[in-house]
């Protein structure tokens, strides 16, 4: 039989909601229990409270290190209530049954997020007790309800007081979403502490292969929809100790509308295209993850201009990224042409007033451009994930192979040409000329064609440019191709069996060209 009396315990890191919360529990008849400071702000709040070492007859000891690990507690949670034996037990040992926990857990990743905080600290901030009541409520959530979430504090309490009880459906929802908490706890402590205990700093860290492993997601927006209409999209943060914002996720938004599923994806990697010409102010307007134009130049404006020229057609519904400040001759310039996305380290307020006159687009500030966090790329195939360590752009060795070794003018261009293939779709091909963009070919199956695309798209401006090649060629007719369409010089990996032939074609048409020792693929 239900007790009569029910009761609650309360011990909360997050005191949203926590005052009006116990003092509609108790307006039910519902006795609260509760330790630390919950109990000081239930007190202070003039709500009726108790400790919990009232249910226990033992203080809180160890510094508070020890407060609910105790049977009187965790019995009166795990007891099965339609359980005769389970409530024979209580009765003879005096245990008072608890029917609703609520708890949220010490701010672990947020203490050991901050600079220098030594490992006592970090330490002290793991919850012992809390992912316990949590664990034992949820698995007797037939019976006892369990809480972790203030969102969820109003719509219980609405229940209890229509119906006098919660459907076993609901409380179902709140035990998964207790487990899935403590889940999340868990796992960014055991990132903390891979961190601290076996490697020298995060970026070391974050690297980690291991035999097991989880991954923390904390949702920070509902998306319209995916990828498509018909399905539902989210965009999470992964919770790593010590790991800062970056990217969509660390952008302001300015103006327009909300971010879909596909903007979030553009705007990552024309954000990763950008950030990776630090030198100079460098622009870059990206389509289906693609960079179609990209160029550095000393004036921020003419690098817009001259990276339109890369595919001023498949520009118009794009997104345009830029690497420094920007101002209002250059937002004259991007004014020109419907974009989805403008974003920037930060606007001038006159380019700002500009842009925000269009009323759908939208406008992000990222903050400084920087290097991107290493973290673990993961991609999802039927039944498990692909884990890899991050491609951070290695320029590798560069060799000279041909009779002809590149001018010091093809050398720059070909630098610029070679990090914009590893942010391309393979098998890539970039032209490249004056460190602009003349031409790509993306995500076809044959090198080849990646060849001809490039070249059509260039046109005449393919005369005199150079080529990266994301991978080797496995035949010369790809260099060959490129030769007879006007490039002096290329840059590619090596390392196909057909190197030989590849090289005398080069040498044949006067092509320098160098290998690196270093595949960019981008599947």
């Amino acid at each position: 039989m239900r007790a009569t009396i029910l009761r609650a315990l309360l011990s909360v890191s997050d005191k949203a909601g926590l005052p009006e919360f116990a003092r509609e529990l108790s307006s039910l008849g519902w006795e609260i229990y509760s330790t630390g400071g919950t109990e000081r702000a239930l007190r202070e709040a003039g709500i009726s409270v108790r400790s919990v070492s009232d249910l226990t007859g033992f203080p809180e000891i160890l510094s508070g290190r020890v407060k609910t690990l105790h049977p009187r507690v965790h019995g009166g949670i795990l007891a099965r209530r339609d359980d005769p034996s389970h409530q024979r037990q209580l009765q003879e040992h005096g245990i008072l049954t608890i029917d609703l926990v609520a708890v949220n857990l010490y701010p672990f990743v947020e203490t050991v997020s901050r600079p220098g905080v030594p490992l006592d600290e970090a330490l002290e901030q793991i919850d012992i007790g809390g992912p316990t009541l949590l664990r034992a409520a949820a698995k007797n959530f037939p019976s006892v309800l369990v809480l972790v979430d203030p969102a969820d504090y109003m719509p219980v309490l609405g229940r209890l007081r229509r119906e006098g009880l919660v459907s076993l459906e609901e409380r179902r929802r709140l035990a998964r979403k207790a487990f899935q908490h403590v889940a999340l706890y868990d796992t960014a402590v055991s990132r903390y502490l891979a961190r601290d205990m076996g490697a020298a700093n995060l970026n070391d860290e974050a690297l980690e292969l291991l035999a097991e492993t989880t991954i923390a997601l904390r949702r920070v927006q509902e998306l319209r929809y995916g990828e498509n209409p018909h399905q539902r999209g989210a965009f999470y943060e992964e919770l790593v100790p010590g790991r800062p914002r970056e990217g969509a996720l660390a952008a302001v938004q300015l103006h327009g509308r909300e971010l879909s599923f596909n903007n979030v994806l553009d705007a990552d990697a024309a954000w990763a295209v950008v950030c990776d010409f630090p030198e100079a102010p460098t622009v870059a307007i990206v389509k289906h993850t693609n960079p179609c134009g990209l160029a550095s130049h000393a004036g921020l404006a003419e690098a817009y201009r001259r990276a339109l020229t890369g595919d001023p057609v498949s520009a118009y519904g794009g997104i345009v990224a830029l690497n420094r400040p920007l101002d209002l001759l250059t937002a004259e310039e991007i004014n020109k042409t419907f974009y989805e996305i403008v974003l920037a380290p930060s606007f001038e307020p006159e380019a700002l007033a500009l842009l925000q006159r269009k009323r759908n687009l939208r406008l992000l500030q990222m903050g400084e451009p920087t290097s991107p966090t290493p973290a673990l790329d993961i991609r999802r195939v039927r039944g498990g994930l692909l884990l890899q360590t991050p491609d951070r752009g290695e320029m590798g060795e560069w060799r000279t192979v041909t009779d002809r070794a590149p001018t010091e003018a093809e050398l720059a261009d070909l630098r610029f040409a070679w990090k914009a293939a590893r942010h391309i779709k393979s098998n890539a091909i970039v032209l490249a000329k004056d460190r602009t963009l003349r031409g790509m070919g993306a995500g076809q199956p044959n090198r080849l064609v990646s060849v001809e695309l490039a070249l059509a798209r260039a046109g005449e401006s393919a005369r005199g440019s150079v080529l990266a090649s994301d991978a080797f060629f496995p035949f010369a007719d790809g260099l060959e191709a490129a030769a007879r369409g006007g490039i002096t010089a290329a840059v590619q990996p090596g390392g196909s069996v057909r190197d030989d032939e590849v090289i005398a074609a080069a040498n044949t048409h006067g092509v320098a060209m160098v290998f690196t020792g270093v595949r960019h693929f981008r599947h």
